[in-house]
């Protein structure tokens, strides 16, 4: 792929399963929990997967709101799930949304509505988005 819109990068730090992830300037802790070799100082990548669909859905609730003329005052989204299988695959991630804003309730759940439908995480899932594995390099300075 040339010239990727998103790349991340998660790099361990302290020679342990705990990592540093960053986009940009941004960063974020990923980790294990303790009893599974980590040190449980930050999200593993379930949490980090649910947690895309959260975050995209929240954002686009605001982009899509601004859009609209509507101004949002509180949004709170919850993705859930699990794994199973062998290797473990997610199961259904579920989400539900609260939402406040200046505009009737009916044009909230619209609004709610017309994100899902949209939603770039949901829809790449839904969509059954290919993961591919392009290059390793093991050893030496990395």
């Amino acid at each position: 792929m040339a010239n990727p819109a998103f790349e991340v990068e998660v790099r361990s730090a302290g020679g342990d399963a705990t990592g540093l992830g960053n986009a940009g300037p941004y960063t974020l802790v990923v980790d294990r929990p303790e009893g599974a070799g980590g040190r449980s100082l930050g999200f593993n990548g379930g949490q980090l997967l649910y947690l895309a669909v959260a975050g995209c859905v929240s954002n686009d609730l605001y982009r899509e709101a601004a859009a609209a003329g509507i101004r949002l005052t509180s949004v709170r989204v919850i993705a859930a799930g699990d794994f199973s299988g062998d290797p473990p695959v997610s199961d259904e991630i579920v989400y539900r949304v609260e939402i406040e804003g200046d505009a009737p309730a009916e044009e909230l759940e619209r609004l709610v509505r017309r994100v899902d439908e949209i939603a770039e995480i949901p829809n790449s899932l839904r969509a059954g988005t290919a993961v591919t594995l392009t290059a390793t390099r093991v050893g030496g300075d990395l």
